[in-house]
């Protein structure tokens, strides 16, 4: 296979074996073939078929994005920026989330648009959390994004009839039903021609599965030898509703049942036995993740726009909670995710030490990684997938470059992503999405909105339009 070599980089983010953590090297050189690199360092001595100047760049790993929700959440814009129900805690789960849905013919706009904000924003990795939907892995291996498919089910589903009580509709049946087809799908998945796709099992909530699903879910992740992601403590409302059904917290309870792990990804985490809006006796939660080696998916801007927030990330970096991060909401946007964790992290300390970038670019790619029992994504070393990213040193929101990462994260943002490769294959350049119409998939999510907006009375518990539901921010005329 033709090998391509990146020739004297301005700087690129290595992967130290020794040290176990990322490091800046000057004037190097990146080699890869077949998907993989074959080199990662200065004077590269090798065979190149294709050479590209590092004059003015910086090369950086691929980020790893392990929460995400392509195929509902583009939809969303314009409805849910500033919406939460009052009376449950200001979580736009209950109430909100079953009225403003995709329908069937929106959905593949809805994942070309959010897999083309990924893509632009740097992630070669994703875990795609979705209920199943037609032509979805043909769907993602067109992306030329490497996918951890995530098929959700669960055995019940929630709803509010008054907008401060949440009730559950329970087919057990439906819920196992589910559960049997999402392991053919990621069977399948495994088996796609494009082999950037592989699965993870997910029963969707802690709070719309039965024990027996959520055991037997996580018993069949550990013989298939893949990761296992649930969304828990994620809500007010949800970490009440454990400590009624079982007295324990939902850290607490998903620990007496044996489901945590390092394989284990906890989708948000962020309601905690220390947390001040749900305090509970035990203050054990953040030291049970520690010691069980389960990863916390953290996706800030979700819940930032409701008022809520983690407390905080560097805290549990500190306490050793490995962590990854997600976009669960538009923009799917990884960098800009980025920026709003550490913000959130150094104001919820009042401590601008309390998160380091190195840290925080660790979560984006190794710990992400870690999670997905991936050591060969998220790091720049001979041997790893040749997922890379390519940043345009050179723009002017990149200058001064001192610190370039930081640069990067704290102000040019994908605006200075100048090209992406997974398996070594080119899928952006100059800021185009190369594999998928990205315009074209927008334009037809806009028209698609209107069919959606027009159906939301019919959904809402109280038949409201969209527009009381989540005014528009002016008055038309």
């Amino acid at each position: 296979m033709p090998t391509t070599l990146i020739r004297n980089a301005d700087v690129a983010i290595l992967w130290d074996a020794a040290a176990k953590q990322h490091a800046y090297v000057a004037n190097a050189d990146i080699a890869f073939e077949d998907g993989r690199l074959v080199f990662a360092g200065r004077d590269y001595a090798g065979p190149a078929e294709e050479t590209i100047s590092g004059t003015g760049l910086m090369v950086m790993p691929g980020l790893v994005n392990i929460h995400s929700h392509p195929s509902s959440e583009p939809m969303n814009k314009g409805f849910t920026d500033e919406v939460g129900t009052p009376g449950l805690y200001n979580s736009s789960l209950y109430e909100y989330l079953p009225v403003f849905r995709a329908d069937a013919e929106a959905v593949p706009s809805c994942v070309r648009v959010a897999l083309s904000e990924l893509l632009l924003s740097g992630v070669t990795t994703l875990a795609d959390l979705s209920m199943a939907h037609p032509g979805w892995l043909d769907l993602l291996g067109e992306s030329g994004m490497r996918v951890c498919i995530a098929p959700m089910f669960r055995s019940a589903r929630w709803y509010t009839k008054n907008g401060h009580v949440v009730e559950y509709a329970w087919d057990e049946k439906a819920g196992e039903k589910a559960f049997a087809e999402a392991m053919t799908l990621i069977e399948r998945s495994e088996q796609h021609e494009s082999g950037r796709l592989f699965g993870m099992v997910v029963p969707a909530q802690i709070d719309t599965c039965t024990p027996e699903l959520l055991k037997d879910s996580r018993e069949e992740a550990r013989r298939r030898g893949v990761s296992w992601q649930i969304h828990a403590a994620q809500a007010v409302s949800e970490f009440h509703e454990i400590t009624r059904r079982h007295g324990a917290t939902p850290i607490g309870w998903l620990h007496e049942q044996g489901l945590l792990g390092e394989r284990s990804i906890i989708g948000h985490g962020i309601f905690l036995d220390d947390h001040p809006s749900t305090p509970w006796h035990t203050q054990r939660d953040l030291d049970i993740l520690a010691e069980t080696g389960t990863t916390v998916a953290h996706c800030p801007t979700v819940f930032a726009r409701r008022g809520i927030t983690l407390k905080h990330l560097g805290r549990y970096k500190r306490r050793g909670v490995n962590m990854g991060l997600g976009t669960d909401t538009y923009p799917h946007n990884m960098l800009d995710e980025m920026r709003l964790a550490a913000y959130l992290a150094r104001t919820q300390a009042t401590d601008p030490r309390s998160l380091t970038t190195t840290e925080l670019f660790e979560a984006a790619t190794t710990g992400g990684a870690r999670a997905l029992g991936r050591d060969d994504i998220g790091r720049l070393a001979a041997g790893c997938r040749a997922d890379i990213v390519l940043v345009d040193i050179t723009h002017p929101m990149m200058r001064p470059a001192r610190d370039p990462l930081r640069s990067l994260i704290y102000a040019a943002g994908d605006r200075a992503v100048r090209a992406v490769y997974v398996d070594g294959q080119k899928v952006v350049e100059n800021g185009e999405v190369l594999t998928m119409d990205y315009r074209a998939a927008a334009a037809h999510l806009h028209e698609a909105q209107k069919r959606i907006e027009a159906r939301v009375p019919e959904l809402d518990w109280a038949h409201r339009p969209a527009e009381q539901i989540a005014p528009s921010t002016f008055r038309w005329s």
